[in-house]
This record gives C-alpha cells, sequence and structure tokens, in this order.
C-alpha cells in the first residue's frame, strides 16, 4: 500500500491519491485486454508487449495516434462516459488497418479537470472496450489531474496505437485500376468527427437531449450523438486473409472528399452513386436543421460509410459475402475511371 500524499498538492486541486484509487478502479477493465504478448505491468513505468512475429517474415510497425475531439462534449452533456475510450481506440485501429495492420497493443492518455476515480475509470471501461473489439492490448497510459486548466467535470483524451503487418502485405494503392470496384462499409453513427458542426447546428447545450426526435426513429438526440466509432479490424482483416484488397480508406474528417483520394493513386477518380449510399437518419436531420449543403455534407461527415475499400470487379461479390459473413453491412458504392477528380458523386 502505498504510503505517497500530499496534502499541500490536494490544497492546490490535485489528489494523488485519487489516481491510485482511479488505478485499481480501472484493472478489471484493463485485464479484459489481456492478448499474447501482453506482460502485465500496469502501474509501472512503461507498457510492455512481447513481440511473436509468427510467420511474419518482414515486419513493419504501423502507429496511430487520434483523440475523441469535440464529441467528449456529448459526453459532459449526458454523464455518459464509457463509451467515448471506444471513439479514441477507434480513431487510431481504423487508421492502421488501412494499411493491412494487425493492432497490438494501445495506450491512452486522459487529463481531468478534476480526479474523480469512478469516472475514470467509466473512461477506461470504453477503452478497454475498444480493445476487445479490435484484440489488442491496453498495456499502459497516463492520467494527468490539471486543476484550473480544466474544468472540474471536464476532461480531454487521447490515444495511440501501434500494429504489424508484413512488408509484402502492406496495401498499395498503386495497385487500384481503373474499372475496380469501390466497397463501402456501414458506420454506426457520426463516429468522432465533425462535432463542432453538429453542436453549432443542433445546439446541444441547450437542447433536451433525452426527448425522442421523431426524424431519428424515435431514438433520443442524446442517445445517436454518443454512439460509438465502430471498429472495423476483424472483418477487415478476415477479409484481406481471403481477398486482395488493393486499398482502404478511413471515412474521418474531411468525409468522402479528403479521405477517398489519399486511397488512390494520381490519375484515376472514384465514381460513387449518391442513391448507393445508406444515409442515416441523423445526418438527414443535420442538414435540415442547418441548411447545409449536400456538398459540405460529403465533405465533413461519413454519411453512414465508416470505411471504403477497393477490389477488383472479380473479386466484388466474394469480398461482400464474407463481410456480410462477419456481421458488416457492405455496399457497391461505384466504379474507379481514369481522371483526375478524386472523388465524383453523381
Amino acid at each position: 500500500m502505498t504510503k505517497s500524499y500530499s496534502e499541500s498538492y490536494k490544497d492546490a486541486g490535485v489528489d494523488i491519491t485519487a489516481g491510485y484509487k482511479a488505478v485499481e478502479l480501472m484493472k478489471e477493465h484493463v485485464a479484459r485486454t489481456m492478448v499474447f504478448g501482453k506482460t502485465d505491468s500496469l502501474g509501472g513505468f512503461g507498457g510492455l508487449f512481447q513481440l511473436e512475429l509468427g510467420d511474419i517474415k518482414e515486419p513493419v510497425l504501423v502507429s496511430g495516434t487520434d483523440g475523441v475531439g469535440t464529441k467528449l462534449k456529448m459526453a459532459f452533456l449526458t454523464d455518459k462516459h464509457d463509451t467515448v475510450g471506444i471513439d479514441c481506440v477507434a480513431m487510431c485501429v481504423n487508421d492502421i488497418i488501412c494499411v493491412g495492420a494487425k493492432p497490438l497493443y494501445f495506450l491512452d492518455y486522459i487529463a481531468v479537470g478534476k480526479n474523480t476515480p469512478e469516472r475514470v475509470a467509466k473512461i477506461v471501461s470504453g477503452v478497454a472496450e475498444g480493445c476487445v473489439q479490435s484484440e489488442c492490448a491496453l498495456i499502459g497510459g497516463e492520467t494527468a489531474e490539471m486543476p484550473g486548466f480544466y474544468g472540474e467535470d471536464e476532461y480531454d483524451m487521447a490515444g495511440f496505437a501501434v500494429g504489424v503487418v508484413d512488408k509484402s502485405k502492406i496495401l498499395d494503392k498503386t495497385n487500384v485500376k481503373p474499372g475496380d470496384v469501390i466497397i463501402g462499409l456501414a458506420s454506426s453513427g457520426i463516429h468522432s468527427n465533425g462535432f463542432s458542426l453538429v453542436r453549432k447546428v443542433l445546439d446541444v447545450e441547450n437542447t433536451d437531449l433525452s426527448a425522442s426526435v421523431p426524424e431519428l426513429e424515435g431514438k433520443t438526440l442524446g442517445e445517436v450523438l454518443i454512439e460509438p466509432t465502430k471498429i472495423y479490424v476483424n472483418p477487415i482483416l478476415k477479409l484481406i486473409e481471403a481477398v486482395r484488397v488493393k486499398s482502404i480508406a478511413n471515412i474521418t474528417g474531411g468525409g468522402f472528399y479528403e479521405n477517398i483520394p489519399r486511397a488512390l493513386p494520381e490519375g484515376l477518380t472514384a465514381k460513387i452513386e449518391k442513391s448507393r449510399v445508406p444515409v442515416l437518419p441523423i445526418f438527414k436531420y443535420i442538414q435540415a436543421k442547418g441548411d447545409i449543403s449536400e456538398r459540405d455534407m460529403y465533405n465533413t461527415f461519413n454519411m453512414g460509410i465508416g470505411m471504403v475499400l477497393v477490389v477488383s470487379k472479380e473479386d466484388e461479390e466474394k469480398a461482400k459475402d464474407i463481410l456480410k459473413d462477419a456481421g458488416e453491412e457492405a455496399y457497391t458504392l461505384g466504379e474507379i475511371t481514369e481522371s483526375d477528380e478524386g472523388v465524383v458523386l453523381w
């Protein structure tokens, strides 16, 4: 049992004993993420992970880091703190899967105005759930109490993930050719970007988030806005094992127009039929409330498609069958054409 205690530091707003309690409370959640290679070291000075290469001949480590952004405001307003950790993990692992890498481990950073151990444990429970969904280990992190910098009921969080891929299996967008098919995977909602616009348009600070909204199929605005980002790791890894996936784009900030061109070589364009995009009710609701142009919507939000994959035409049906068997809703959105427009929605 630690004897560490500082009355002076507590008077300044930092209760180090609350930090110790938070670590104890989060241990049960971290234990859920134990995967092969993880070494139990929570509370130490470094997170340990023993890398087992298996049949990987030329290992390449792939890293990704991100945060949750102003979606955290929704956690504050709804007093629901056990899902934003899923968002944090998703924003990292969904990026590294775009090069074909399997996530290995994750670390989080949580900065709070006041360390309430029970709330911190709830946040970490979400991080652990995201790690379980992506089969990676939560090997450590940091919780910083920063009074005067954040309000007592406020916090920020970010994460960092590391994955591995065999060099010969790294997805290479230069393999994309005209005639290839664009497959989209359904999103779970807004995911974790565009919330500055969402909050402005819907005036969430002055709106009853607990009231059901007819336009949202009877769901409350609060539950739709706090819905965590979908994690696509396992379905995509299964697909990569069976089909030659040429390129992947994670549809995050910047929507279709910014993210899809990043997965294409120069001189090729993704031609997408808008009628094939399963636009979710929340996006229609936001567009109507804010009188937002269609282009701005597709340049800000995922619109119902969280990931875009490019495969050969002959692999289209097989790919969709594999994704369906993995529990994903997959849609053929269009095809790759020869032009330099990047993305065309028609």
